[in-house]
């Protein structure tokens, strides 16, 4: 079928109608295409209200269309906008941001800045799978839509420290060695490095035990001298993994990495959370602190504290909640410093009793948002600044109707595109009283 591709919208693909046949009116959605586009679908499952369709040809090729750097776009899972120049993939991410918002019923909102950095090589940490194929180890990952394998020979959204560990790991393996054997009995690996590219950590997964760890992590040091650290564990059955964590088997060398962000440095276990884009961090810190002083700040979901230690230069008192704390209780110490092991839920539950009120607080969730509770009590709480952090715009938006009823006002919005040649964007707003 013949398609005129409208819009973008979040998730990847572009939003068009159909015009004839008895679906004539559907919306059909289309991946890899651009607004303004005539293109020839597919159509590969239909519904009541829409119908999802694969791209077959471009009839009208959009100014913005370039040719994708990695070999592997389309057949894989990660990236969905590498077709797309760069400038152009920002303003669709600024349409779909906007349009996310007014959907919600937020209106008379303020013009959305937007923040950009390398569009390329900024991801610091990748997980990659690990298969055999023909006799021939390859690491990979999930295949678009799918859980099946898709052996890659490059990750241009990489860190080059990062896919050259990778290699690193493929080397060894092609050895006859006891490191080869344990390497053929992997089935993942995850690889974090620092922004700078001088130290990188990595996390081994099995499925049954085997020797030789300590060996690898020698031999892999040989080939990448800047793996500071490892570990493997031992993944549980495929009936058991929702509900039981890897069992760790070894360790080796340092149990985490030193992080510098602007003029601090952060502790981060190997395994933890950190923001993945390397070349925008500093970035995002100035725009969740700068400009921002007084006598109390809270830092919710805080992570390892990365909001947390700027605004300890500026507030009298800054007090961090995350509810695995082990990072930020080795860090965040000192005189106006209190971390907290908690739950969000449950430190504004007792906040809202003890009738505690800050100048500032900043929150930055995970991707199911803050939900309905946690906006009462900000609500209850009433405090006159609220930075929201949010990599979900569907979700941001639902949180900051419930935010707007209780009285606070979008003062400013902030596109940081923290990941791009994909859909993912992350936003900034701040909420005034």
């Amino acid at each position: 079928m013949r398609l005129q591709i409208e819009k973008a919208v979040y998730g990847g693909a572009g939003l068009a109608h159909q015009t004839e046949g008895e679906g004539a009116g559907r919306a059909v959605f289309v991946p890899f295409t651009l607004p303004g586009e005539l293109v020839e679908a597919r159509l590969l499952e239909q519904k009541s209200a829409f119908g999802e369709a694969s791209l077959f040809q471009v009839l009208t090729v959009s100014g913005d269309r370039v040719p994708p750097r990695c070999a592997h776009f389309g057949e894989c899972g990660g990236c969905h906008y590498q077709h797309i120049a760069y400038p152009a993939q920002v303003q669709m991410k600024v349409a779909i941001l906007q349009e996310t918002l007014e959907r919600a019923g937020l209106k008379t909102l303020p013009a959305i800045q937007t923040h950009t950095g390398e569009p390329w090589a900024y991801r610091n940490r990748t997980r990659l799978r690990i298969a055999e194929l023909e006799a021939t180890l390859r690491v990979g990952y999930n295949k678009r839509g799918s859980n099946e394998f898709l052996a890659v020979h490059e990750c241009p959204i990489l860190a080059p420290l990062v896919w050259r560990a990778a290699e690193a790991l493929l080397q060894i393996a092609a050895e006859n060695s006891t490191t080869g054997r344990l390497l053929r009995g992997a089935v993942e690996v995850e690889f974090f490095a620092t922004g700078d590219e001088k130290k990188l950590q990595m996390k081994l997964f099995l499925r049954k035990a085997q020797p030789g760890f300590e060996a690898l992590c020698e031999r892999m040091r040989e080939l990448v001298p800047e793996l500071a650290g490892a570990d493997i564990s031992l993944l549980p059955s495929e009936p058991q993994r929702r509900a039981r964590s890897p069992r760790l088997l070894e360790n080796w060398g340092a149990d985490g990495l030193t992080y510098a962000v602007a003029s601090e440095e952060y502790w981060i276990s190997r395994g933890g959370f950190f923001q993945t884009n390397r070349f925008l961090v500093d970035e995002l810190v100035r725009i969740v602190t700068s400009g921002r002083r007084g006598a109390i700040a809270w830092d919710l979901y805080a992570g390892v504290g990365l909001f947390s230690r700027a605004l300890a230069k500026v507030f009298q008192q800054v007090v961090a909640v995350e509810v695995a704390a082990n990072d930020l209780s080795r860090s965040f110490k000192g005189l106006g410093k209190r971390a907290v092991e908690a739950t969000t839920v449950e430190f504004l539950r007792n906040a809202v009793v003890q009738r505690e009120r800050p100048e500032l607080i900043v929150m930055d969730p995970p991707r199911a948002g803050v939900g309905a509770e946690v906006c009462a009590l900000l609500a209850r709480i009433s405090s006159p600044e609220i930075v929201y952090v949010s990599c979900d715009p569907v979700t941001l938006a639902r949180d900051l109707k419930m935010l707007a009823a209780s009285g606070y006002n979008v003062a400013e919005i902030h596109m940081v595109d923290m990941f791009p040649q994909t859909f993912h964007l992350e936003t900034v707003i701040i909420l005034r009283r």
